[in-house]
């Protein structure tokens, strides 16, 4: 059978048991209430042999006695009706109402004529423990009366929780035969629903004591007796077999004459009788004794600590559940009385005491790990005195001040009842609010004189959550977490982990072994730690799963997870158990969390620290490296200029950032002759300026033969910048050569913006207006860089004196104001031409000058080569 159809059956079967176990418990709290004592005061058993009843005893005092019915009485019609089955008793006794006369015809032992035995029908509920029924007993009754409650829900739900686990399903039939034993009243139900309560009461009530064994002599842990003797398992379960077989035959023959509830006298020897239910109770009772047996052993025996302490537990539940009754059942046993004589209150504690049964199994059971009853109590006393007596306290003075002073003002003042409600409400309103600050320095001071231990680690830890926001570092951190948790919680090992990087978490401080220095952030464990988002006690046992078996050489009893940003891990606290092995409460669990909070706040901080430290330190080395290729490439730009007799010169290269991508420079060709070259490379900062230096290395390794042959020089200069640099790497070029005997300037501009020629006598106006006077050398090829086939032709002009040539980059122009307006060509010319009488180096100056005080930001490289012939 596949596991997926197993598991479908086990939880069929475990609907089908659950809800035939639900609806026998609502059969039984509905009619319960409604069960007493005999209504005649008598007790009897059915004869098959003689279809009678025979009564068995007389209470006292009961109007049984008064009408003269004597035990061994014989009953042989109720109201003329003949007795072949029961019917006319439960019809006249148990349907009666309260004060019908009932006529008994009896046979006296002794006596050869028939009685008339006329009998007063008593009130249903004339018990003892049903009189008198103040408030207080009528809401212990209903209490009593729900006890299947809470056996139910426990053993419902532990058996739907683990339904494939067979602990459970003994848990789950153990608690439905507690539910069975009780008897339901005589006659009361419907006679549809009989042959199912008494089916499920017979089979489940005698299963009682082999599911209390089955169950006790395997959990927590298989107890030393059931590892010697295993067997005594199947010879209780037989033995309820045979006590379920002799029950159903009762009950088939209860069936068929109508005795429910009744003894039947079946005839035959009675030893056989004695010896099936002497040897049920034999068995029914050593399946409990060594059910006891088996837990106690458990207790002082079992093969781990948490196994003992699961055991204790259900011992003290046992004994303080149990006990009371068992007692009880004793004295009345020993003094010869009926339950049902019992005075109310000592019933009731007796009976309310079973719920401490089911509260310490499904503690045991459900809990992972569990606490020694002394601590779970002081644990207890200080959730209702500390954690929970602030507000307790504050709801009692403050019912007990409205109670006070509505009492007091409407003696005081005749005010109607709507008016002192309010100011009553006010008043208790008041009190609570100046008194507040009372009662709660009153809980902490018994906090700290009671519970000083778990008081000191609560100040400890909330201690520890300040100090992480003051922590500059991950080791101080680290240290600062295990000193602190170490002195608040003592476990026996802990471990910190912090992120590392690259997804790993790294051991800073406690104790771990050298294979788990680092875990994976990604291990499936983790993430569903980080997926909590809180501090998770671990299952006992479950290391030895596939998701924990990563952390088992660490033990860990409880992780912290340590969250940033997004709920990503960014650190874990492993800690083990503790020295006391007390199981870490949820105040512990509430206070390491609030912990990693702060720890996670104190680490975010910490990495944003480090990155901005990284990010200065490298800005640092940037700048100091950008600046070091500042000045390599400053060293790039002409340091000296050639001397010349009919040319005065000057260039200037202001960057947009500490290195650029223009490019200009001034070559001595051979004497007499100089090269004017600029170039525009595509792109700025750090790009641009490798890119230049690549073409100025290409240019001036090969410049001499621009004398003989520029275009080759040209070609070879683009065929060097093509194959070293990408597709999208391109220059615009100008590169003249002057002839300082003949005045002749030829050139070659390779796409750059055409440079201005002025020749002398122009004005700023005649310029704007492009009169004859400004000369432009326009583009005579393509630009460099971009194609490997390329042809470049060469011009020529011829300059006068005082002519002057302006060579320039799209820097200048394209420089922009704060309206979006550009510097443009009209501007530099009108700018040339109010300061045209200036020295060349001067006019250089106030050029860039007005470019620079015209932008707002410079945003490209300023370049500019201005050169004048000499008169």
């Amino acid at each position: 059978m596949s596991p997926s159809r197993r598991r479908a059956l086990l939880y069929l079967a475990a609907v089908l048991f659950g809800g035939a176990t639900t609806f026998y418990s609502i059969v039984w709290m509905y009619y319960a209430p409604q069960s007493g004592a005999t209504r005649i005061g008598a007790e009897f058993t059915y004869s098959l042999a003689s279809g009678a009843l025979r009564v068995t005893r007389v209470v006292p005092g009961r109007n049984a006695e008064q009408a003269a019915l004597r035990a061994g009485d014989e009953i042989l019609l109720i109201n003329n009706a003949k007795l072949d089955t029961l019917t006319p008793y439960y019809e006249a006794v148990g349907r009666g109402n309260t004060g019908d006369t009932v006529t008994f015809l009896v046979r006296r032992p002794g006596e050869v004529s028939l009685r008339v035995v006329p009998v007063v029908l008593e009130s249903p509920l004339p018990l003892e423990m049903y009189r008198n029924l103040t408030p207080s007993r009528m809401a212990a009754i209903r209490l009593m009366m729900s006890y299947p409650i809470l056996f139910l829900v426990v053993g419902m739900a532990v058996l739907f929780l683990k339904v494939e686990d067979r602990n459970a399903w003994l848990l789950a039939v153990f608690f439905a035969s507690f539910i069975a034993i009780p008897d339901l009243p005589p006659g009361l139900f419907p006679r549809e629903l009989r042959a199912f309560i008494m089916t499920y009461h017979v089979v489940l009530a005698n299963l009682a004591g082999a599911a209390l064994y089955g169950f006790l002599a395997v959990f927590p842990a298989a107890s030393p007796l059931d590892r010697r003797a295993p067997w005594l398992k199947w010879i209780f379960l037989a033995g309820g077999g045979i006590s379920i077989v002799m029950g159903l035959w009762a009950l088939a023959a209860a069936n068929t004459y109508d005795t429910f509830w009744l003894p039947l006298e079946y005839g035959g020897p009675s030893w056989v009788n004695h010896s099936v239910h002497l040897l049920g109770n034999v068995l029914g009772l050593g399946a409990e004794t060594l059910a006891v047996v088996s837990l106690v052993l458990n207790s002082f025996r079992a093969v781990t600590p948490e196994a003992q302490r699961k055991a204790r537990v259900i011992v003290w539940g046992l004994a303080c559940g149990l006990l009371p009754i068992v007692m009880l059942g004793m004295v009345v046993s020993l003094t010869g009385g009926r339950f049902q004589e019992i005075p109310f209150w000592p019933y009731a504690f007796c009976v309310l005491a079973l719920f401490l049964l089911p509260l310490s199994f499904a503690y045991a059971v459900v809990k992972h790990r569990v606490m020694e009853i002394p601590l779970l109590l002081r644990r207890s006393a200080r959730y209702v005195l500390v954690q929970r007596g602030f507000v307790v306290l504050m709801l009692i003075v403050a019912a007990s001040a409205i109670g006070i002073f509505t009492h007091v003002f409407s003696r005081l003042v005749h005010a109607d009842t709507n008016t002192g409600m309010a100011l009553s409400a006010v008043f208790g309103i008041v009190l609570v609010w100046s008194s507040a600050p009372l009662v709660k320095r009153g809980t902490v001071s018994i906090d700290r004189a009671f519970f000083r231990s778990a008081y000191d680690s609560r100040i400890i830890l909330n201690d520890l959550a300040e100090k992480t926001r003051t922590v500059g570092d991950r080791q101080q951190l680290a240290m600062l977490l295990e000193l602190h948790v170490t002195q608040a919680l003592h476990p026996k090992t802990l471990a910190c982990y912090l992120e590392s990087g690259n997804g790993w978490l790294a051991a800073v401080s406690g104790t771990f072994p050298a294979m788990l220095e680092t875990l994976a952030a990604s291990a499936p464990v983790l993430i569903e730690l980080a997926g909590r988002g809180k501090p998770w006690e671990v299952p006992s046992g479950s290391t030895g799963t596939d998701e924990l078996a990563a952390l088992a050489p660490l033990a860990p009893e409880c992780l912290v997870p340590i969250l940033g940003r997004e709920n990503k891990l960014i650190g874990l606290l492993v800690l083990g158990q503790r020295l006391s092995e007390e199981p870490y409460s949820s105040e512990d669990k509430h206070l390491l969390g609030s912990v990693a909070a702060h720890a996670g706040i104190a680490l975010e901080n910490i990495r944003l620290a480090e990155t901005m430290a990284e990010r200065m330190e490298a800005d640092r080395r940037t700048a100091q490296e950008m600046e070091i290729a500042r000045q390599v490439q400053a060293r790039l730009f002409p340091q000296k200029l050639p001397a010349m007799k009919t040319l005065e010169y000057s260039g200037a290269c202001i960057q947009a950032r500490k290195v650029g991508g223009d490019y200009y420079d001034f070559l001595e060709l051979r004497p007499g002759r100089l090269a004017l070259v600029l170039a525009d490379i595509a792109g700025k900062g750090v790009s641009g300026a490798l890119l230049m230096a690549n073409l100025q290395a290409n240019l001036r390794s090969q410049y001499a033969m621009a004398v003989d042959d520029l275009p080759r020089l040209l070609a070879s200069v683009n065929r060097l910048f093509y194959e070293s640099t990408d597709d999208a790497s391109y220059a615009t070029l100008f590169f003249a050569d002057y002839d300082d005997t003949s005045r002749k300037l030829r050139y070659a501009n390779c796409g750059h913006l055409p440079p201005l020629l002025l020749r002398a006598g122009g004005s700023s106006t005649e310029q704007v207006s492009e009169t004859p006077k400004i000369e432009r050398l326009r583009s005579t090829c393509t630009v460099m860089g971009l194609f490997e086939a390329w042809r470049c032709e060469v011009a020529e002009v011829q300059l006068a004196p005082c002519d002057t040539l302006i060579l320039y980059t799209d820097g200048i122009t394209e420089a922009t104001n704060s309206a979006g307006e550009e510097f443009g060509e009209s501007h530099l010319l009108d700018t040339l031409g109010s300061h045209s009488h200036l020295p060349v180096r001067s006019l250089l100056q106030t050029v860039v000058g007005a470019v620079q005080q015209f932008s707002d930001e410079q945003q490209d490289d300023i370049t500019l080569v201005i050169a004048r012939c000499l008169g």
